[in-house]
């Protein structure tokens, strides 16, 4: 499932930087980000959590780095900290479909299809035409497939219906595995 991919919608991207654009120091925040996803890939994640927390702490209404340091701790095996934050990002900023995509994400990896399918209807409710989450929906949905027929073949082990099923989407769940683009 693609993780991450983009924040905002384009509508939002546009509307935050016109907004950007009349603040001084956006650039500022900008690199903040940067810096708390560099920090993060090299490893350092507590000096990433230390600068999100103090950025957050210095603008607790900016949603962006409180999604950012949702990236930071689901990348550090913090998922249940991480599902928090972005639980409460979807209580604080309805209008944004991206937190209930990556709640999908933390749901699927931990196998529960049926509150990742929520959290991505969720989300598409929101924007219709958010592609990673009609992606991610759609991996959800063979996945949840595979399942039916692997439970259904092993209550009617005869049905010669279910192998062909069965081996097709495994060639699915295989592409889906990949990184997305």
């Amino acid at each position: 499932m693609t993780f991450f991919r983009t924040f905002f919608t384009p509508q939002a991207r546009a509307a935050g930087l016109a907004a950007a654009l009349l603040l001084a120091g956006s650039a500022a925040w900008a690199d903040e980000y940067a810096e708390v996803q560099r920090l993060q890939r090299a490893g350092q994640t507590s000096e990433a959590l230390a600068r999100a927390d103090k950025y957050i702490a210095a603008n607790p209404r900016d949603p962006q780095m409180r999604f950012v340091k949702a990236g930071v701790l689901t990348a550090a095996g913090q998922a249940p900290q991480a599902e928090e934050l972005l639980v409460q990002l979807t209580r604080d900023y309805p209008e944004l479909p991206e937190p209930w995509n990556n709640l999908a994400v933390l749901h699927a990896s931990r196998g529960q299809l049926d509150k990742a399918d929520e959290a991505l209807q969720a989300a598409l409710r929101i924007n219709p035409a958010y592609a990673t989450a009609l992606e991610n929906l759609g991996d959800v949905r063979v996945r949840q497939a595979s399942e039916a027929y692997q439970r259904a073949r092993q209550l009617d082990g005869a049905n010669a219906r279910l192998a062909p099923k069965i081996e097709a989407l495994r060639g699915a769940l295989a592409g889906a595995a990949k990184p997305g683009g």
